[in-house]
């Protein structure tokens, strides 16, 4: 096996990366390298995140810079400040040792005229977002004429991000004799139609199969009915102590209420999403990476270029909408060298786009069972008893205090003692979990590669009982959201026969607003704090919501939901008429071609 002394690499960044702790390249490192070092020609490298693509160019081409001449010769694009700030980083950690080489860093998100003069004074390598790269050629404030290496750090990112524009607009500007390289983690259309465009017979470097996923991920699957993926959430969480982790959700809204229960319920997490201030956003990410947070629920886009190393855990609340994003999301996991675990909650109609993912990454998902109750209990407990084991006593400090210790608790015999130390900790777990019913549901058979032992059949739990974020309980599903209706050709769903005593209540928020069923609930428990309400039917259309709940309740609701905004949007909620005038049939109340 190769290590880094027979690479070529100069004396200087041999000494940095040993002072780093590189011990063993990994094999984009191995690959990439010495061909950097040794041939013209451009390069495509497919590998996934924390593989260690950063070292695999960002070494030789420190090492083929020459510092002796004041003018720009390398340039990295990547998709976002946090990756940016830090290759400029780890570029820096490797030219520890050697003299002059000056890197910049030029992204969006901080002030312009900085940057502008930091360029004016010169440097070597720069690395930049797209956009405002592009912003400074337009400005006529950056120098690309004599660059000779371009790096293209997650093409796919970027493409992803719609930089597509920005990218070839800097292309264009370096000199058609600079070497392009290319490192993505998979090959899209639009990476490949610039490859061919932008890079002429490009040596191609697969560091595992083309698009699959890291090896040292382990990829599992929970199935459990939609209204459980909350509570199955927690469970998992429980039984996984010492979980450091990304949840990802689809939208803004959905990170900030997922964040928002979590921490209601003991945990510490915070939200991470698109319309946050480059402040607040550093500010989340420097209590996630100093461990302060236990869990960072984010959208896809405001995790592009995350580079944490240390997460056990990604845990998919949702799926992507595009199936290729999952490599993107379960690849901030099982980095450098360490393992990893990426989790997908599902419910039975996201089989098929899991069965696709799997195409994609050519590795089976091992499905597994909702841990129980006592499952939780005994992860917990193992941790505990763990941690008490772990324990150093043999300094003696509390050695002064043993007479007092022995006096309070001189009636107890040791087997009391260790049940009440232990319940200190342990009790809360006993109780939040006596009882709780089996969340797992029933998975078609065959429908993935990986299997645990044990029973599969799925429990459902008892009807009028909900677990999810917040004290909404919906025991009436009948009216599913997702099931097309009149609504969806501009009309009001119908009316059925109702108890006098249930109100209808129509919302002005509706799919274009980003609402869905869960956050509709979370915005009543948000406006109505107190003891749990019920709610019947709810129907989610294009431009308004419409939900039910007792009349005694409605009053109190309504007033409430008017003094609060969702999405920048004032709530207004209404009461429908719940039945039309004895004698008269509208239009609404005739029976539905679609059967409902």
């Amino acid at each position: 096996m190769k290590d880094f002394t027979t690479m070529g690499l100069s004396p200087a960044l041999l000494k940095a990366i040993q002072e780093l702790g590189f011990e063993t390249p990994t094999p984009v490192q191995s690959k990439v390298i010495p061909i950097f070092l040794k041939s013209d020609r451009d390069l495509v490298a497919l590998a996934q995140t924390g593989t260690g693509k950063t070292a695999a160019y960002g070494l030789p081409l420190l090492q083929l810079t020459d510092a002796s001449k004041f003018e720009t010769q390398g340039l990295i694009l990547c998709p976002t400040r946090e990756l940016c700030l830090q290759i400029v980083k780890d570029l820096n950690s490797f030219a520890k040792h050697t003299r002059g080489v000056r890197t910049l860093a030029v992204y969006g998100g901080s002030p312009i005229g900085e940057q502008i003069r930091a360029l004016s004074r010169g440097a070597h390598i720069i690395v930049a977002t797209p956009g405002r790269m592009h912003d400074m050629l337009r400005r006529q404030r950056a120098d690309l004429s004599l660059v000779r290496w371009v790096v293209l750090d997650e093409a796919d990112e970027m493409m992803n991000m719609g930089f597509q524009e920005e990218m070839e607009a800097i292309l264009g500007a370096v000199p058609e004799s600079a070497r392009t390289l290319l490192f993505s983690a998979t090959m899209p259309r639009q990476v490949a139609a610039m490859a061919g465009k932008y890079m002429e017979n490009p040596e191609e470097i697969l560091c595992g199969s083309r698009n699959s996923g890291s090896d040292t991920i382990r990829h599992e699957c929970y199935k459990v009915h939609a209204r459980d993926r909350y509570v199955a959430l927690k469970r998992i969480m429980d039984s996984t102590p010492g979980l450091y982790a990304i949840i990802f959700c689809r939208t803004r809204v959905e990170t900030q209420e997922l964040a928002h229960h979590l921490n209601k319920d003991g945990y510490h997490a915070d939200a991470l999403h698109g319309d946050m201030t480059q402040d607040q956003r550093s500010e989340v990410m420097g209590a996630f990476r100093a461990r302060h947070l236990q869990i960072l629920v984010a959208t896809d886009v405001a995790a592009r270029g995350l580079d944490v190393n240390e997460l056990t855990h990604v845990i998919h609340y949702n799926l992507p909408d595009e199936v290729e994003l999952y490599t993107h999301r379960s690849g901030r996991t099982g980095r450098a060298g360490r393992e990893g675990t990426s989790i997908v909650l599902i419910h039975y109609r996201e089989e098929q786009k899991l069965r696709m993912i799997e195409r994609i990454l050519k590795k089976p998902f091992l499905q597994k069972r909702v841990p129980s109750g006592r499952d939780v209990c005994e992860s917990q407990l193992a941790n505990i008893l763990e941690k008490v084991r772990q324990v150093d006593t043999a300094d003696g400090r509390l050695e002064p205090f043993m007479p007092v210790i022995d006096k309070v608790l001189a009636e107890l015999s040791r087997e009391e003692v260790l049940k009440r130390f232990i319940l200190l900790d342990f009790d809360r777990f006993l109780t939040n979990y006596k009882d709780a019913p089996d969340l797992n549901a029933a998975m078609s058979h065959g429908s993935y590669g990986g299997h645990e032992t044990g029973d599969r059949r799925g429990a459902r739990r008892p009807e009028g009982r909900l677990d999810r974020p917040g004290r909404v309980d919906r025991p009436d599903r009948s009216d599913r959201s997702d099931r097309p209706d009149q609504a969806e050709r501009g009309e009001r769903p119908a009316f059925r026969p109702r108890d006098p005593d249930i109100a209808k209540l129509r919302i002005n928020l509706g799919r274009r607003n980003s609402l869905t069923p869960p956050d509709l609930m979370a915005l009543i428990n948000r406006a109505t704090p107190g003891p749990q309400l019920r709610l019947g039917r709810i129907h989610v259309t294009e431009h308004a919501s419409f939900f039910e709940m007792s009349r005694q309740d409605a009053e109190r609701v309504m007033p409430a939901l008017n003094r609060i905004t969702h999405a920048g949007r004032e709530v207004q909620v209404v009461m429908e008429t719940a039945q039309p005038p004895p004698g008269k049939r509208r239009r609404e109340d005739l029976p539905r071609r679609d059967g409902g």
